[in-house]
Parts: structure tokens; C-alpha cells; sequence
């Protein structure tokens, strides 16, 4: 990529100015004089992790008293059941919010003052309350009128008739809705993606890696509030992996086995946000997991309707015989000639200079990789050695097993900022699909922040 031109340039620079231009050399090179490593930013903590994942019991159990929403209170999530086959959207969105607030008050303390932090990070710091609830307005009217429903039934029990966008220890009706809408509206996600299968695996099965890089908080607030929601519904039943109270999709799994998560790729220079008539991806690709069956039908339609997205973004998708990403390309952006959608494979060509070596593998981080697209890699280290790390990974070993890329993934040490890591201080949960058992394994960020060799957590998701 560019910057990778300009630091060769630098480098043969620096050695043509060492070197002089006569015939006599302006340095003295010591032949014995060799440069040896002093230490390492990956981890000495040492683990052997199986391919299987770490079982926990439930602490505690809470139930709304129509029992159509049941949490149970796990060491490291809360595992969440919303049963739509007993009771309407706005009944589950109520019985949910409703239970969040009569028996875990908690919640508000964490979740409203991470709002405003986000808030504050979207409008640099300088925003006003109107601003902020006219664009929360505008977004929830673009919602599938079954998700205002229930979301809008949801905001009501958890506020208990509290309005208002305040930063006053309350959470109000908008900011419960403004929530559900974060990288839509606010946008802190970063992240990054590794799909292996056939001659990559050791049983020829996919194995799909979710590295979710979030906003933890001030004080890691998220790492308090985890949880995986099971939304019952028939044949569009899902699992959602991401934070209490939400209904929109970070990362989910639906009932047929197809995986889909979220990943930013940034903004190009100069482009303006617009969110009037624009709809919010991450509720589209919850009605996505609903309704499709393969990851290509889920991918096809995810770029079908990319233009009417309120910014560009990434999506892993895979399911037992696929794997994309779907590089979706706002209208503004597109029509300006600056980039694309597309659903990219392993046999899409990619970005000229951009190196992936691996067959049977793909990789995602926070740039579109498809050749002509929307250019994020250039005179950006993060994504570019991001990359260049999973490509020298996959490509020097063989065939992985799920351990094995358990192994991949927490060999940094995560608490460090003097090289650019992919397991970072920001990783809120490690997610892990394994097709040939149909495991799904997590490992949580904690209340302490993100350890280097954390736990991968069995949970439970919804199958056919």
C-alpha cells in the first residue's frame, strides 16, 4: 500500500545517505556487530486451551412474571430467552424492559452514563440534546414496523415513563432507544475476521473467528453487561452475542447455522452523515438472520440494500459452506465514485499491494479489500498490519484446529501500546464458531478489562 511505499523510500533513502555517493563508504559497518531481540509483545502467559469450551452454570434466575422473557445470571453474561412464540413483540420488548429495571437496577447506572460517552465521541465532544434526539427519532422511524413495536414497548418498561435526552443518572425512554442504534447513530466499533475451512482445518470443517473491538467504557462497562440473547420465534429464531438490553445485532447466529457480525471500515475524507430516509443496518441484518437460511442469500441481500445504510461497513458472514464479506457502500459514497458494494470471497481479487497468501481462508478488518473499492488500508498502519499479521498466521501453519486458533488469536499481549496488536485492550469478546460440532464459544472481556488468555465460554444457541 502507499504508506508501505513511502516507508521503502524512507528506508533506501536513509541507507543511500549513510552510504555516500563516492567510492568510499560514509559508515563503518561492524560484520560482528548483529542486532539481537531484547524481549517480545506476545504473551508468556502460558495455557492450553482444548478445542472445547469452558461450561458455566447459572448464578441466579430472574423471570417476568408473563414469562416471556427469562435471564439467567451466568458467572461471565447474562443468557437472555425471548420467546415470541408465546407473546407479541411489544408483550416481549415490555416484559424485557420491565424486568431489566424492577430487578436490576444496576443496569441503568452502567448503561446511561456509557451513552453519553458515546455521544460524546460522535459529536466531538460538542453536541445538543435536540441534535442528538431528532437524529435518534429519524433512525427509529426507519425501523420495520415490528421492531418499533417491540423496541418501543422495551424503552417504555425500562424507562418507567421517563423522557428526555439528560445525562441525569435516569434512563429515559430515547436513550433506550438511541442504545439499540450505537453503530448506526454513534458508531465505536473497530473489529476483525478469519474463516478457515477445507485444506486450512484439520477436519476439512469451517472455523469462523469474531473479534469484537468495542467502546468498553470508562470504567469497562460493557465488560459487566455481556449477554446472549435467544430470540424464539419459529423458523427465525436467532441467537444475538452482544450487551443486555440490546435487540439489534453486534454478532448473531440464526436457527440454520449462518453467522453474521458487524465491522466498521470508516469514513472516506470529507463524507457528510446522513441519516434522513437511511436505514439502520444493524436492525436490517437482524431482519436478515430472520429471514434467510444461507450466508449467501443473508450476504446478497445485505448489499442489495447497502445504499439506504447511514455509513459503510463490513459484515462476516458464514454458515457450514460459505464464507463472505459484504463490503456495503452508502449511496452517498457510490455515486460519488469513491467505492462500492460487493459480496467479497476467497476468489475476489483484492486491493493491488494488499498480500493474502492462503487459500481456503478470508480475513476481514476495518477496510473494504475488494480490488478498485473504497481504499482504507493506505496511511492506515492499524488495518495494514492487522492484516499483514493474519496473513503471516494463517500462511505458517498448516492446518488449524478451533484450539488452534484459539492459540492464533491470544498471542499478543493485549496491554500494551507500542506496536499495533489484533487481540487489543478494546477486544470486547472473542467469538468462535466451530461447523463441524456446531459449538459457539465466547470469551467476555471482564469487569478488569480484557486478559491476554482468557476463558472461551460454551453458550448455547437456538438449531434447527
Amino acid at each position: 500500500m502507499k504508506k508501505t511505499y513511502r516507508l521503502t523510500s524512507i528506508f533506501i533513502l536513509g541507507a543511500l545517505l549513510l552510504s555516500g555517493c563516492g567510492s568510499k563508504p560514509a559508515v563503518i559497518v561492524n560484520e560482528n556487530a548483529v542486532m539481537k531481540p531484547v524481549d517480545s509483545y506476545l504473551t508468556k502467559e502460558v495455557r492450553e486451551y482444548k478445542d472445547e469450551g469452558t461450561i458455566e452454570t447459572p448464578v441466579s434466575t430472574l423471570s417476568s412474571e408473563d414469562g416471556l422473557c427469562v435471564i439467567k445470571v451466568m458467572p461471565s453474561y447474562y443468557d437472555v430467552t425471548l420467546d415470541y412464540e408465546k407473546g407479541d413483540r411489544a408483550s416481549v420488548g415490555k416484559a424485557y424492559g420491565t424486568l431489566i429495571r424492577e430487578q436490576m437496577p444496576d443496569y441503568i447506572d452502567i448503561m446511561e452514563p456509557y451513552i453519553y460517552e458515546n455521544i460524546r465521541m460522535a459529536y466531538n465532544g460538542n453536541y445538543t440534546e435536540a441534535a442528538v434526539e431528532a437524529r435518534e427519532k429519524i433512525l427509529f422511524d426507519s425501523y420495520r414496523q415490528e421492531y418499533k413495536d417491540e423496541i418501543a414497548a422495551f424503552a417504555e418498561g425500562i424507562s418507567g415513563g421517563v423522557h428526555g435526552i439528560s445525562e441525569d443518572g435516569k434512563l429515559s425512554y430515547e436513550e433506550a432507544v438511541l442504545a439499540q442504534m450505537i453503530p448506526d447513530a454513534l458508531r465505536p466499533t473497530c473489529c476483525s475476521a478469519l474463516s478457515l475451512w477445507g485444506s486450512k482445518t484439520t477436519t476439512g470443517d469451517r472455523i469462523t473467528l469474531r473479534n469484537l473491538e468495542w467502546n468498553l467504557g470508562s470504567d469497562n462497562q460493557m465488560g459487566k453487561i455481556h449477554a446472549v440473547t435467544h430470540m424464539k420465534n419459529g423458523d427465525r429464531s436467532l441467537t444475538a452475542i452482544s450487551v443486555l438490553g440490546l435487540l439489534d445485532i453486534i454478532s448473531g447466529i440464526n436457527d440454520d447455522g449462518v453467522f453474521a457480525a458487524i465491522l466498521d471500515v470508516g469514513s472516506v475524507q470529507d463524507e457528510a452523515y446522513v441519516c434522513e430516509g437511511r436505514k439502520c443496518y444493524t436492525m436490517e441484518l437482524r431482519f436478515a438472520l430472520e429471514e434467510y437460511s444461507t450466508a449467501r442469500g443473508l450476504g446478497e441481500f445485505m448489499v442489495s440494500e447497502s445504499g439506504n445504510y447511514t455509513w459503510c461497513h463490513n459484515l462476516i458472514i458464514s454458515d457450514a459452506n460459505d464464507s463472505f464479506c459484504a463490503e456495503d457502500c452508502v449511496s452517498q459514497v457510490a455515486e460519488a465514485g469513491k467505492g462500492r458494494s460487493v459480496l467479497r470471497d476467497c476468489n475476489t481479487p483484492i486491493h493491488k499491494g494488499l498480500s493474502w497468501d492462503s487459500p481456503d481462508s478470508l480475513c476481514v478488518v476495518n477496510s473494504f479489500a475488494s480490488e478498485g473499492n473504497q481504499d482504507g488500508f493506505s496511511g492506515s498502519g492499524s488495518n495494514i498490519i492487522r492484516f499483514a499479521k493474519y496473513n503471516q498466521w494463517v500462511k505458517d501453519k498448516d492446518k488449524f484446529s478451533v484450539k488452534d486458533v484459539k492459540d492464533l488469536i491470544t498471542q499478543e499481549i493485549v496491554d500494551q501500546y507500542a506496536v499495533q496488536n489484533v487481540h487489543s485492550a478494546g477486544s470486547a469478546q472473542l467469538i468462535l464458531i466451530d461447523y463441524r460440532t456446531g459449538s459457539v464459544q465466547v470469551a467476555f472481556s471482564g469487569a478488569d478489562g480484557v486478559s491476554d488468555k482468557p476463558d472461551f465460554i460454551e453458550v448455547d444457541v437456538i438449531k434447527r
